[in-house]
C-alpha cells in the first residue's frame, strides 16, 4: 500500500504503429516527479501504462495500493505525449473515473491535460498542474495531506501553477448562502520554471520493471535503450510547435549532473544505448564539448541518439563533440525542402544548413535522421517535391514523416482554428488524418507517406548493395531486406499513379489551386545522384 500512486495514460497498446515497432520506454517526466515526492518524504508507487494492456490494469494497480492520492503525470519529455491523441486521451479520462469510485483526490499533468483542463475537471479531476509539475505538485501534496511545513501555501488557491472547480456560492431571497451543482473554474498564477535542474534528484527508476523492458529490446532489437534528459524546453519559434509546459522557456542541466546519471545509470541497469529525449540537446554553446570532455575522463560513454538544430550543427566543435561523446545518430526537425514552407512556419532555418549539417554528420560517422512535415498551409506540388528530393540528395539514415498538426496555444492553431471540425486530434500517432483544410485531402498525404517511405527504404537497401564490396563497409543485410526492397521496388510505380490519380482528382474539385504533376519514379540507382543545389 502507499499514500500516492502515479500512473500515466500513454498505452503503448493503444498505439498499432508504435506497439509493431515496439521501441517502449517508460515515462520519465513521471519517474522524476515520484522521485521528487520521494524525496519529501511521501511513500509512492508507480503503474507503468507504457507495456499494459489495459486500462484495467490500472484499476488493479488502484486495488492493490489503495492510494489516497492518484496522479496520472503524463511524460512531457514524449512527443507522443505532447500530440494530445484522442485515444489516449480517453484512457485518461476513465482512469480519473476508476480512481474516484475509490474515493481517491485525482491529481492530472500533462500536455493535454493543460490545454483542455476544464474537460479533465468535469470528468472528474480534482486538480489540473499547469505548466511544469513537480514544485507545484510537492506544494498541493503538502496542503492536502496536513504537511504545513510550507506556511504559505496550505490553501490550493495559494498554490501557483494550479487549475480546479470550487462550487458556486449563490445568495438566495432570505439572505442566506448555498452551494450549487455548478461550478468555477480556479486558474492561478503561472510557476516560475525550474532554473536549477541539477537540485532534481535522478527519476526513480526502481519503480520500473526493468528486467521487463531489457527483455523486451533484446528480444526485438538485440540492445537494450534507456532515456534522458538533458534539457526542458525550447526557446524557438516554430510556429506550429505546441508548448504548454515550459512555453518559450529553456533550462539545462550541467555537463556534470548529466555525466553523473549515465555513470549511475552505467552501474546499475547497464544500458547498451541512451534516447536524450531533449526537445534540443546542446544548445547552449559550449555545453556539448564540455559534455564529450567529461564522458571521455569518467569512462561513462553510452551509444545514444538526441535531437537538434541544422542552424546549431553549423557550429564549430559541436558535431565533433557530439561523436566523441558517443552519439550514434542526430534526428533534425527538417521539415520541408522549400524555403517558402520553412519561412511560413517560421522556422527560422536554410534548407542549404539541412544539406550541410546532413554531409558533416555523414563524415563524421554520424547518422542523420530527418523529420518531415507535409501538408502546410500554401504548400504546392512543387514544394512536395522539393522535399522528397531533399531526401534523395541527403540520403537521410532514417526518416519520420507527419502532416501539419494543429495544437492549442500555437500561432498556427489560431490560424486554421475556424477550419477545425469536431475531430481536432488524432486517435494514434499513424492517423496522419488533415484536420484542417489543408492543401491535399487526408488520402492523399497517407499515400504521400507510403510512396516516400517505400522509394526510402528501396533506396537505402540498393545503396547498401551497391557499398557490399568497399573497403571499411560490410553493412549486414538479410533475406528478408532484400525481399522487402523487391516488393518497394515492384508495388513503387502504382503507389506513385495512385498519388498522381489523387493529385489529379483534387485539381478538378479545386480549379484554382494549380498543381504542378508528381515526376516519375525514380530507380534507386539515379535516385542516388545528386540532384541541383538546394534553392
Amino acid at each position: 500500500m502507499s499514500e500516492i500512486l502515479f500512473g500515466q495514460s500513454y498505452y503503448l497498446r493503444f498505439d498499432p504503429k508504435l506497439w509493431e515497432a515496439m521501441r517502449p520506454y517508460p515515462p520519465l517526466g513521471t519517474l522524476y516527479a515520484a522521485s521528487y515526492l520521494r524525496s519529501k518524504g511521501y511513500d509512492v508507487a508507480l503503474f507503468d501504462a507504457m507495456l499494459a494492456t489495459s486500462e484495467v490494469e490500472w484499476s488493479q494497480a488502484l486495488n492493490r495500493e489503495k492510494p489516497r492520492l492518484a496522479v496520472i503525470y503524463e511524460d512531457n519529455f514524449n512527443y507522443l505525449s505532447k500530440m494530445c491523441l484522442s485515444r489516449m486521451r480517453q484512457a485518461a479520462f476513465t482512469m480519473i473515473e476508476m480512481a474516484k469510485t475509490r474515493n481517491c483526490i485525482v491529481i492530472v499533468c500533462g500536455s493535454d491535460a493543460a490545454d483542455h483542463a476544464a474537460d479533465y475537471l468535469e470528468r472528474g479531476a480534482d486538480f489540473v498542474l499547469m505548466g511544469e509539475g513537480e514544485y507545484t505538485l510537492g506544494e498541493l501534496v503538502a496542503s492536502l495531506t496536513g504537511q504545513h511545513d510550507l506556511q504559505s501555501c496550505t490553501q490550493p488557491a495559494t498554490i501557483p501553477g494550479l487549475a480546479f472547480c470550487t462550487p458556486q456560492v449563490i445568495d438566495d431571497a432570505c439572505g442566506g448562502q448555498s452551494q450549487s451543482e455548478a461550478s468555477t473554474l480556479i486558474r492561478t498564477p503561472r510557476r516560475p520554471d525550474i532554473r536549477e535542474l541539477d537540485a532534481l534528484p535522478f527519476p526513480a527508476w526502481d519503480l520500473v520493471d526493468i528486467p521487463r523492458y531489457q527483455e523486451i529490446w533484446q528480444r526485438r532489437h538485440g540492445y537494450y535503450s534507456m532515456n534522458m534528459v538533458t534539457t526542458r524546453g525550447c526557446p524557438f519559434h516554430c510556429n506550429w510547435c505546441a508548448k504548454p509546459i515550459w512555453g518559450q522557456r529553456y533550462n539545462v542541466r550541467s555537463p556534470e549532473n548529466v555525466v553523473a546519471e549515465m555513470q549511475w545509470l552505467k552501474q546499475s541497469y547497464q544500458p547498451d544505448h541512451i534516447w536524450f529525449a531533449d526537445d534540443i540537446m546542446g544548445l547552449k554553446p559550449g555545453w556539448l564539448q564540455r559534455f564529450a570532455s567529461l564522458v571521455e575522463a569518467q569512462g561513462a560513454c553510452i551509444p545514444f541518439k538526441c535531437l537538434s538544430r541544422v542552424d546549431l550543427l553549423q557550429r564549430p566543435g559541436d558535431i565533433a563533440a557530439l561523436q566523441r561523446a558517443g552519439c550514434e545518430i542526430v534526428w533534425v526537425g527538417a521539415e520541408s525542402g522549400s524555403q517558402k514552407i520553412l519561412d511560413s512556419m517560421d522556422k527560422g532555418t536554410r534548407v542549404e544548413q539541412i544539406y550541410l549539417a546532413a554531409q558533416r554528420l555523414q563524415a563524421a560517422g554520424i547518422q542523420v535522421g530527418f523529420f518531415l512535415q507535409f501538408g502546410y498551409p500554401g504548400e504546392t506540388q512543387a514544394d512536395i517535391e522539393k522535399t522528397l528530393q531533399m531526401v534523395r540528395d541527403c540520403q537521410p539514415d532514417d526518416i519520420g514523416m507527419s502532416v501539419s498538426y494543429a495544437l492549442p496555444g500555437t500561432k498556427f492553431y489560431k490560424a486554421v482554428k475556424e477550419q477545425l471540425g469536431a475531430k481536432q486530434n488524432w486517435v494514434d500517432s499513424n492517423d496522419l488524418e488533415m484536420l484542417y483544410r489543408g492543401p491535399y485531402a487526408s488520402v492523399f498525404y497517407r499515400k504521400l507517406h507510403t510512396v516516400l517511405h517505400k522509394e526510402f527504404r528501396a533506396r537505402k537497401t540498393w545503396q547498401s548493395l551497391r557499398s557490399w564490396g568497399d573497403s571499411g563497409r560490410k553493412e549486414k543485410l538479410t533475406l528478408r531486406q532484400v525481399g522487402a526492397m523487391t516488393y518497394y521496388l515492384a508495388t513503387l510505380p502504382l503507389a506513385r499513379w495512385q498519388l498522381r490519380r489523387l493529385a489529379a482528382e483534387h485539381t478538378q474539385q479545386a480549379p484554382h489551386q494549380r498543381l504542378d504533376p508528381l515526376p516519375p519514379i525514380m530507380a534507386p540507382e539515379a535516385a542516388a545522384q545528386p540532384s541541383a543545389q538546394p534553392e
